[in-house]
Protein backbone atom coordinates (compact mmCIF):
# COMPACT_ATOMS: atom_id res chain seq x y z
CA UNK A 1 0.00 0.00 0.00
CA UNK A 2 1.31 3.42 -0.94
CA UNK A 3 2.34 5.51 2.04
CA UNK A 4 0.43 8.77 2.53
CA UNK A 5 1.64 11.37 5.01
CA UNK A 6 -0.56 14.45 5.23
CA UNK A 7 0.84 17.94 5.79
CA UNK A 8 -1.34 18.15 8.89
CA UNK A 9 -4.07 16.20 10.69
CA UNK A 10 -6.06 17.25 13.74
CA UNK A 11 -5.42 15.14 16.84
CA UNK A 12 -8.92 14.38 18.11
CA UNK A 13 -10.55 11.25 19.43
CA UNK A 14 -12.80 9.71 22.05
CA UNK A 15 -12.46 12.56 24.59
CA UNK A 16 -13.58 15.18 22.09
CA UNK A 17 -16.41 12.91 20.92
CA UNK A 18 -17.65 12.42 24.47
CA UNK A 19 -17.31 16.13 25.26
CA UNK A 20 -20.02 16.88 22.71
CA UNK A 21 -22.58 14.78 24.59
CA UNK A 22 -23.34 17.34 27.30
CA UNK A 23 -24.28 20.25 25.02
CA UNK A 24 -26.17 17.89 22.72
CA UNK A 25 -28.14 16.43 25.61
CA UNK A 26 -28.68 19.75 27.39
CA UNK A 27 -29.99 21.48 24.28
CA UNK A 28 -27.62 24.41 24.74
CA UNK A 29 -25.83 24.33 21.39
CA UNK A 30 -24.92 27.95 20.69
CA UNK A 31 -22.54 30.07 22.78
CA UNK A 32 -23.01 29.08 26.41
CA UNK A 33 -21.32 27.44 29.40
CA UNK A 34 -18.85 25.32 27.43
CA UNK A 35 -17.66 28.33 25.46
CA UNK A 36 -17.28 30.25 28.72
CA UNK A 37 -15.20 27.41 30.22
CA UNK A 38 -13.03 27.25 27.10
CA UNK A 39 -12.48 31.01 27.22
CA UNK A 40 -11.48 30.84 30.88
CA UNK A 41 -9.01 28.01 30.28
CA UNK A 42 -7.50 29.79 27.27
CA UNK A 43 -7.12 33.08 29.14
CA UNK A 44 -5.52 31.40 32.14
CA UNK A 45 -3.04 29.46 30.01
CA UNK A 46 -1.98 32.53 28.03
CA UNK A 47 -1.96 34.73 31.15
CA UNK A 48 -4.35 37.36 29.79
CA UNK A 49 -7.37 38.99 31.44
CA UNK A 50 -9.90 38.35 28.68
CA UNK A 51 -10.50 35.66 26.04
CA UNK A 52 -13.53 35.85 23.73
CA UNK A 53 -14.37 32.93 21.44
CA UNK A 54 -15.34 33.71 17.84
CA UNK A 55 -16.32 31.85 14.69
CA UNK A 56 -12.74 31.94 13.37
CA UNK A 57 -9.53 33.96 13.49
CA UNK A 58 -10.60 36.16 10.57
CA UNK A 59 -13.71 37.34 12.36
CA UNK A 60 -11.61 37.72 15.50
CA UNK A 61 -9.28 40.14 13.72
CA UNK A 62 -12.23 41.99 12.22
CA UNK A 63 -13.82 42.22 15.66
CA UNK A 64 -10.65 43.78 17.11
CA UNK A 65 -10.41 46.37 14.34
CA UNK A 66 -14.10 47.23 14.72
CA UNK A 67 -13.73 47.56 18.50
CA UNK A 68 -10.79 49.92 17.91
CA UNK A 69 -12.99 51.99 15.56
CA UNK A 70 -10.56 51.63 12.68
CA UNK A 71 -12.12 52.67 9.38
CA UNK A 72 -11.88 54.84 6.26
CA UNK A 73 -8.85 57.10 6.21
CA UNK A 74 -6.89 54.84 8.57
CA UNK A 75 -3.86 52.77 7.58
CA UNK A 76 -3.06 49.37 9.07
CA UNK A 77 0.37 47.88 8.53
CA UNK A 78 0.56 44.14 7.78
CA UNK A 79 3.33 41.80 6.60
CA UNK A 80 3.35 41.05 2.88
CA UNK A 81 3.95 37.34 3.58
CA UNK A 82 0.87 36.05 5.44
CA UNK A 83 -2.47 34.40 4.79
CA UNK A 84 -4.78 36.67 2.79
CA UNK A 85 -7.22 37.07 5.69
CA UNK A 86 -4.76 39.36 7.51
CA UNK A 87 -5.15 41.88 4.69
CA UNK A 88 -8.83 41.23 4.00
CA UNK A 89 -9.98 42.25 7.48
CA UNK A 90 -8.46 45.70 7.00
CA UNK A 91 -10.52 46.19 3.86
CA UNK A 92 -13.65 44.94 5.63
CA UNK A 93 -13.35 48.02 7.84
CA UNK A 94 -12.80 50.39 4.94
CA UNK A 95 -9.23 51.05 6.07
CA UNK A 96 -6.10 50.77 3.91
CA UNK A 97 -3.64 47.88 4.28
CA UNK A 98 -0.01 48.98 4.09
CA UNK A 99 2.36 46.11 3.41
CA UNK A 100 5.75 45.69 5.03
CA UNK A 101 8.43 43.24 3.94
CA UNK A 102 9.45 40.20 5.99
CA UNK A 103 12.71 38.79 7.23
CA UNK A 104 13.72 35.85 5.02
CA UNK A 105 14.97 33.79 7.97
CA UNK A 106 12.07 34.21 10.42
CA UNK A 107 9.30 34.84 7.83
CA UNK A 108 8.03 37.55 10.19
CA UNK A 109 7.94 41.36 9.90
CA UNK A 110 11.27 42.97 9.07
CA UNK A 111 11.63 45.82 11.60
CA UNK A 112 14.09 47.63 9.33
CA UNK A 113 11.48 47.89 6.57
CA UNK A 114 8.72 48.71 9.04
CA UNK A 115 10.21 52.07 10.00
CA UNK A 116 9.65 53.52 6.55
CA UNK A 117 6.05 52.30 6.26
CA UNK A 118 4.68 54.31 9.21
CA UNK A 119 2.80 57.50 8.29
CA UNK A 120 0.59 60.02 10.04
CA UNK A 121 -2.40 57.83 9.03
CA UNK A 122 -1.08 54.65 10.68
CA UNK A 123 -3.59 53.57 13.34
CA UNK A 124 -2.54 49.98 13.90
CA UNK A 125 -0.21 47.18 12.92
CA UNK A 126 -1.16 43.52 12.64
CA UNK A 127 1.90 41.55 13.71
CA UNK A 128 1.77 37.95 12.49
CA UNK A 129 3.47 35.20 14.51
CA UNK A 130 3.88 33.05 11.44
CA UNK A 131 3.93 29.25 11.76
CA UNK A 132 4.08 29.58 15.57
CA UNK A 133 7.22 31.74 15.88
CA UNK A 134 6.57 35.02 17.70
CA UNK A 135 7.71 38.13 15.86
CA UNK A 136 10.50 40.28 17.31
CA UNK A 137 8.20 42.46 19.38
CA UNK A 138 10.96 44.57 20.99
CA UNK A 139 12.36 45.57 17.61
CA UNK A 140 8.87 46.28 16.27
CA UNK A 141 7.94 48.47 19.24
CA UNK A 142 11.21 50.38 18.91
CA UNK A 143 10.16 51.82 15.53
CA UNK A 144 6.43 52.36 16.20
CA UNK A 145 4.93 55.61 17.52
CA UNK A 146 3.28 55.05 20.89
CA UNK A 147 -0.23 55.72 19.57
CA UNK A 148 -0.14 52.86 17.04
CA UNK A 149 -2.20 49.90 18.26
CA UNK A 150 -0.51 46.50 18.12
CA UNK A 151 -2.74 43.60 17.05
CA UNK A 152 -1.34 40.09 17.06
CA UNK A 153 -2.40 37.71 14.31
CA UNK A 154 -1.67 34.69 16.47
CA UNK A 155 -3.54 32.26 14.23
CA UNK A 156 -0.63 29.80 14.40
CA UNK A 157 0.63 30.71 17.85
CA UNK A 158 -1.49 29.09 20.60
CA UNK A 159 1.01 28.30 23.34
CA UNK A 160 3.87 30.28 21.78
CA UNK A 161 5.81 32.78 23.88
CA UNK A 162 8.30 35.63 23.52
CA UNK A 163 10.75 36.48 26.30
CA UNK A 164 8.51 35.06 28.99
CA UNK A 165 5.19 36.45 27.69
CA UNK A 166 2.67 34.32 25.85
CA UNK A 167 1.33 35.22 22.44
CA UNK A 168 -1.99 36.94 23.01
CA UNK A 169 -0.55 39.27 25.61
CA UNK A 170 2.19 40.90 23.54
CA UNK A 171 0.05 43.71 22.08
CA UNK A 172 -3.24 45.50 22.60
CA UNK A 173 -5.27 42.52 21.39
CA UNK A 174 -4.77 39.24 19.54
CA UNK A 175 -6.70 36.70 17.49
CA UNK A 176 -6.07 32.93 17.39
CA UNK A 177 -7.28 30.21 15.03
CA UNK A 178 -8.61 26.72 15.76
CA UNK A 179 -8.70 25.56 12.14
CA UNK A 180 -7.79 21.85 11.74
CA UNK A 181 -4.26 22.76 10.57
CA UNK A 182 -3.55 24.44 13.90
CA UNK A 183 -2.09 22.76 17.01
CA UNK A 184 -5.50 22.59 18.69
CA UNK A 185 -8.78 22.68 16.83
CA UNK A 186 -12.52 23.18 17.15
CA UNK A 187 -13.08 22.60 13.41
CA UNK A 188 -13.49 26.26 12.65
CA UNK A 189 -13.19 28.73 15.49
CA UNK A 190 -11.12 31.56 16.90
CA UNK A 191 -10.29 33.45 20.07
CA UNK A 192 -9.70 37.14 20.80
CA UNK A 193 -7.49 37.98 23.76
CA UNK A 194 -6.76 41.31 25.44
CA UNK A 195 -5.80 42.85 28.77
CA UNK A 196 -7.91 45.93 28.00
CA UNK A 197 -11.21 45.83 29.91
CA UNK A 198 -12.96 48.40 27.72
CA UNK A 199 -11.91 46.70 24.49
CA UNK A 200 -13.04 43.33 25.81
CA UNK A 201 -16.46 44.66 26.81
CA UNK A 202 -16.98 46.29 23.42
CA UNK A 203 -15.79 43.20 21.49
CA UNK A 204 -18.08 41.04 23.59
CA UNK A 205 -21.10 43.07 22.53
CA UNK A 206 -20.03 43.37 18.90
CA UNK A 207 -19.63 39.60 18.45
CA UNK A 208 -23.26 39.13 19.57
CA UNK A 209 -25.07 41.47 17.17
CA UNK A 210 -24.27 44.45 19.45
CA UNK A 211 -26.46 43.09 22.27
CA UNK A 212 -26.01 44.68 25.69
CA UNK A 213 -25.92 41.23 27.36
CA UNK A 214 -25.19 37.72 26.09
CA UNK A 215 -27.86 35.12 25.37
CA UNK A 216 -26.63 33.08 28.34
CA UNK A 217 -26.97 36.07 30.67
CA UNK A 218 -30.47 36.77 29.36
CA UNK A 219 -31.68 33.16 29.61
CA UNK A 220 -30.29 32.76 33.12
CA UNK A 221 -31.45 36.17 34.31
CA UNK A 222 -34.65 37.07 36.18
CA UNK A 223 -36.50 38.14 33.01
CA UNK A 224 -35.44 35.83 30.16
CA UNK A 225 -38.56 36.77 28.19
CA UNK A 226 -37.20 40.29 27.52
CA UNK A 227 -34.81 40.91 24.65
CA UNK A 228 -31.48 42.69 25.13
CA UNK A 229 -30.83 46.28 24.16
CA UNK A 230 -29.05 46.78 20.83
CA UNK A 231 -27.21 50.09 20.78
CA UNK A 232 -24.34 49.05 18.51
CA UNK A 233 -24.15 47.70 14.96
CA UNK A 234 -22.69 44.28 15.69
CA UNK A 235 -22.00 40.93 14.05
CA UNK A 236 -22.83 37.28 14.66
CA UNK A 237 -19.34 35.96 15.46
CA UNK A 238 -20.31 33.57 18.26
CA UNK A 239 -18.80 30.12 18.76
CA UNK A 240 -21.11 27.16 19.39
CA UNK A 241 -21.06 25.24 22.67
CA UNK A 242 -20.23 22.07 20.71
CA UNK A 243 -17.02 23.76 19.56
CA UNK A 244 -16.42 25.10 23.06
CA UNK A 245 -16.68 21.58 24.49
CA UNK A 246 -14.15 20.27 21.97
CA UNK A 247 -11.89 23.28 22.55
CA UNK A 248 -11.87 22.72 26.29
CA UNK A 249 -10.58 19.17 25.80
CA UNK A 250 -8.03 20.32 23.24
CA UNK A 251 -6.75 23.05 25.58
CA UNK A 252 -5.84 20.39 28.14
CA UNK A 253 -3.58 18.82 25.49
CA UNK A 254 -1.94 21.97 24.13
CA UNK A 255 1.33 21.77 26.04
CA UNK A 256 1.80 18.05 25.37
CA UNK A 257 1.06 18.64 21.66
CA UNK A 258 3.68 21.40 21.48
CA UNK A 259 6.22 19.32 23.42
CA UNK A 260 5.82 16.44 20.98
CA UNK A 261 6.10 18.77 17.99
CA UNK A 262 9.22 20.35 19.47
CA UNK A 263 10.85 16.92 19.81
CA UNK A 264 10.15 16.04 16.18
CA UNK A 265 11.22 19.50 15.01
CA UNK A 266 14.55 18.83 16.74
CA UNK A 267 14.68 15.45 14.97
CA UNK A 268 14.16 17.09 11.59
CA UNK A 269 16.90 19.61 12.36
CA UNK A 270 19.40 16.88 13.21
CA UNK A 271 18.55 14.52 10.38
CA UNK A 272 18.20 17.12 7.62
CA UNK A 273 21.28 19.16 8.60
CA UNK A 274 23.35 17.50 5.89
CA UNK A 275 21.18 18.76 3.02
CA UNK A 276 22.99 21.92 1.85
CA UNK A 277 20.09 23.35 -0.12
CA UNK A 278 17.48 23.03 2.66
CA UNK A 279 17.43 25.65 5.42
CA UNK A 280 15.73 24.85 8.69
CA UNK A 281 13.17 27.16 10.42
CA UNK A 282 14.41 29.85 12.80
CA UNK A 283 14.56 29.21 16.55
CA UNK A 284 12.78 31.64 18.88
CA UNK A 285 14.95 33.97 20.93
CA UNK A 286 14.05 33.50 24.58
CA UNK A 287 10.63 31.97 23.94
CA UNK A 288 8.66 28.93 22.83
CA UNK A 289 7.87 28.06 19.23
CA UNK A 290 4.34 26.65 18.84
CA UNK A 291 5.33 24.61 15.75
CA UNK A 292 2.05 24.98 13.92
CA UNK A 293 4.10 24.07 10.87
CA UNK A 294 7.69 23.10 10.06
CA UNK A 295 8.56 25.47 7.24
CA UNK A 296 11.88 25.01 5.49
CA UNK A 297 13.54 27.14 2.80
CA UNK A 298 14.69 25.64 -0.49
CA UNK A 299 17.79 27.62 -1.50
CA UNK A 300 17.39 28.24 -5.24
CA UNK A 301 21.14 28.78 -5.65
CA UNK A 302 21.95 25.31 -4.27
CA UNK A 303 18.87 23.16 -4.86
CA UNK A 304 18.99 20.52 -7.62
CA UNK A 305 15.62 21.70 -8.93
CA UNK A 306 13.01 24.40 -8.21
CA UNK A 307 10.94 24.19 -5.03
CA UNK A 308 7.77 23.20 -6.88
CA UNK A 309 9.54 20.29 -8.60
CA UNK A 310 10.79 19.06 -5.22
CA UNK A 311 7.24 19.28 -3.88
CA UNK A 312 6.02 17.26 -6.87
CA UNK A 313 8.64 14.58 -6.22
CA UNK A 314 7.61 14.34 -2.58
CA UNK A 315 3.91 14.20 -3.53
CA UNK A 316 4.65 11.24 -5.82
CA UNK A 317 6.33 9.55 -2.84
CA UNK A 318 3.20 10.06 -0.71
CA UNK A 319 4.44 13.06 1.27
CA UNK A 320 2.25 16.17 1.30
CA UNK A 321 3.99 19.55 1.32
CA UNK A 322 2.86 23.14 0.92
CA UNK A 323 4.40 26.56 0.35
CA UNK A 324 4.76 28.25 3.74
CA UNK A 325 1.98 30.63 2.82
CA UNK A 326 1.54 33.26 0.10
CA UNK A 327 2.73 36.79 -0.48
CA UNK A 328 -0.49 38.80 -0.41
CA UNK A 329 0.89 41.55 -2.66
CA UNK A 330 1.29 38.92 -5.40
CA UNK A 331 -2.35 37.76 -5.27
CA UNK A 332 -4.58 38.91 -8.13
CA UNK A 333 -6.98 41.08 -6.16
CA UNK A 334 -4.27 43.00 -4.34
CA UNK A 335 -2.03 43.32 -7.40
CA UNK A 336 -4.89 44.85 -9.38
CA UNK A 337 -6.41 47.05 -6.69
CA UNK A 338 -3.15 48.52 -5.40
CA UNK A 339 -0.91 48.22 -8.46
CA UNK A 340 1.64 46.06 -6.66
CA UNK A 341 4.53 44.16 -8.22
CA UNK A 342 6.31 41.04 -6.88
CA UNK A 343 9.60 42.92 -6.54
CA UNK A 344 8.01 45.58 -4.31
CA UNK A 345 8.58 43.26 -1.33
CA UNK A 346 11.59 41.09 -2.21
CA UNK A 347 11.67 39.22 1.10
CA UNK A 348 8.02 38.21 0.81
CA UNK A 349 8.53 37.29 -2.86
CA UNK A 350 11.46 35.06 -1.93
CA UNK A 351 9.51 33.37 0.87
CA UNK A 352 6.50 32.88 -1.42
CA UNK A 353 8.68 31.20 -4.05
CA UNK A 354 11.01 29.09 -1.91
CA UNK A 355 9.47 28.15 1.45
CA UNK A 356 8.28 24.57 1.86
CA UNK A 357 6.32 23.14 4.77
CA UNK A 358 6.90 19.45 5.42
CA UNK A 359 4.63 17.24 7.57
CA UNK A 360 4.67 17.90 11.33
CA UNK A 361 1.66 17.00 13.46
CA UNK A 362 0.53 14.89 16.39
CA UNK A 363 -0.82 12.02 14.29
CA UNK A 364 2.59 11.10 12.84
CA UNK A 365 4.84 8.32 14.16
CA UNK A 366 8.59 7.75 14.04
CA UNK A 367 8.34 5.73 10.81
CA UNK A 368 6.54 8.65 9.15
CA UNK A 369 9.23 11.12 10.18
CA UNK A 370 12.02 8.77 9.12
CA UNK A 371 10.36 8.31 5.73
CA UNK A 372 10.10 12.08 5.17
CA UNK A 373 13.78 12.47 6.01
CA UNK A 374 14.74 9.58 3.74
CA UNK A 375 12.82 10.96 0.77
CA UNK A 376 14.34 14.42 1.19
CA UNK A 377 17.83 12.93 1.40
CA UNK A 378 17.20 10.96 -1.80
CA UNK A 379 16.59 14.09 -3.84
CA UNK A 380 19.79 14.61 -5.80
CA UNK A 381 22.19 17.19 -4.38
Amino acid sequence: MKRSIQISLPSTGEEEWQACREPLMSGWLTQGPKVAAFEKAFAEHHQVKHALATTNCTTGLHLILAAMDIGPGDEVIIPAFTWVATANVVLYCGATPVFVDVDRVTNNIDPADLARRVTSKTRAIIVVHLFGLCADMDAIRAVLPSHVKIIEDAACAAGASYKGTYAGGLGDAAAFSFHPRKSITTGEGGMVTTNNDELAELANMLRNHGASISEEQRHNGPRPYLLAEFNLLGFNYRMTDLQGAVGLVQMSKLESFIKERQEWADYYRRELAGIPWLRMPAHPLGGQHAWQAFVTYVDPAKAPMPRNDIMERLQAAGIATRPGTHAVHMLGYYKQRFGLKPEDYPGAYDCDTNTMAIPLHNRMNKEDYAYVVHCLQQIAA
